[in-house]
C-alpha cells in the first residue's frame, strides 16, 4: 500500500512540476524594469524568452516577438534550450508514468515491468527538474551581472543607460516547477524498490552413495532403551525362530524364510 501511495504521490508532483515549467517557459515576465529608483513611470517594460512588452500606463500593453535567434546572446538560447528539454523529459515521463501505475492494469504486464518503467519515468522527472533548475539559474545570473554593471554605470555619472530590470514572476514558477519535478522524480524512484518482485532463490545439493545401493526390507521395529546389547545376525536368528512340529521332529527353515 505505501508502494502504491508513493507512486501515486510521485506522479501528482511530477505533473504539477511539469506543468510550471511549461507555464513558466511561456510567461513574459522572465525580466522586469527595476522601479526602485522611479516608482512612477509612463512604461513598463518586462521581457520573456520569445518576446519582449511594454505596459503604458493607459493599461495598452504591445508585446513584440524575437524575430531573431542568432542575433540573441547565448547564454539566452542555452536557457531556451534548457526548459525546453525540460519540458519534453517531464511530458515523456508522464506518459511513461501512466502505464507504470500500479493501480492500472494493462493486460498481463508483470510487476518487474512496471518497476522499470516507474525507473525510467523517475530519472526522467529529476533530469527534467534539473533543467529546469539550471535554466532559471543561469538567467537569473546574466540579471544579477547585468543590474550590477547598470548600477556601476549610474553611480558614475552616466546619465544615458538602459533601464536595470530584475527578477520577474517567471523565475520563482520556474524554480518551485523544477523542484516538485526533481522531488516527483524522487518518489517514483523510491517506489520502484517496493515494486521489484522478490526473488527466491534455492540451493540444490546432492547427495551420492558412497558404496553399493543397499535394498531395505521393512519390517516391524522394537523400541530399545538404547542400552540393550546389539541383536544377533538375521541368519542366526532365522534358526532360532524356527518351530517344531506336532510330531516332535524339527523343522528347518526354508529358503524363503531368508528373503
Amino acid at each position: 500500500m505505501s508502494t502504491t501511495i508513493c507512486q501515486v504521490m510521485g506522479f501528482i508532483v511530477s505533473s504539477l512540476g511539469v506543468a510550471g515549467c511549461i507555464v513558466s517557459t511561456a510567461m513574459d515576465m522572465w525580466s522586469t524594469q527595476d522601479l526602485y529608483d522611479n516608482p512612477v513611470t509612463a512604461v513598463f517594460q518586462y521581457q520573456g524568452l520569445w518576446r519582449s512588452c511594454v505596459r503604458q500606463s493607459s493599461g495598452f500593453t504591445e508585446c513584440r516577438p524575437y524575430f531573431t535567434i542568432l542575433g540573441l546572446p547565448a547564454m539566452f538560447q542555452a536557457v531556451r534550450a534548457l526548459m525546453i528539454v525540460g519540458i519534453v523529459l517531464g511530458i515523456l515521463g508522464l506518459f511513461v508514468c501512466i502505464f507504470a501505475l500500479k493501480c492500472i492494469r494493462i493486460g498481463n504486464m508483470e510487476d518487474s515491468a512496471k518497476a522499470n518503467m516507474t525507473l525510467t519515468s523517475g530519472i526522467m522527472f529529476i533530469v527534467a527538474g534539473l533543467c529546469a533548475i539550471t535554466g532559471v539559474s543561469v538567467f537569473a545570473n546574466m540579471l544579477v551581472t547585468n543590474f550590477w554593471m547598470s548600477t556601476a554605470n549610474m553611480y558614475q555619472g552616466m546619465q544615458n543607460v538602459q533601464n536595470r530590470y530584475t527578477f520577474g514572476s517567471a523565475l520563482f514558477v520556474g524554480w518551485v516547477a523544477g523542484g516538485l519535478a526533481l522531488v516527483g522524480g524522487i518518489m517514483m524512484c523510491l517506489a520502484c524498490r517496493g515494486l521489484m518482485p522478490e526473488e527466491s532463490r534455492y540451493k540444490a545439493v546432492s547427495y551420492n552413495a558412497s558404496g553399493r545401493n543397499i535394498s531395505y526390507r521393512t519390517g516391524p521395529y522394537k523400541v530399545g532403551s538404547g542400552y540393550e546389547p546389539e541383536t544377533k545376525t538375521r541368519k542366526a536368528a532365522g534358526y532360532e525362530e524356527a518351530a517344531r512340529s506336532e510330531d516332535g521332529r524339527r523343522s528347518y527353515p526354508s529358503k524363503y524364510d531368508y528373503v
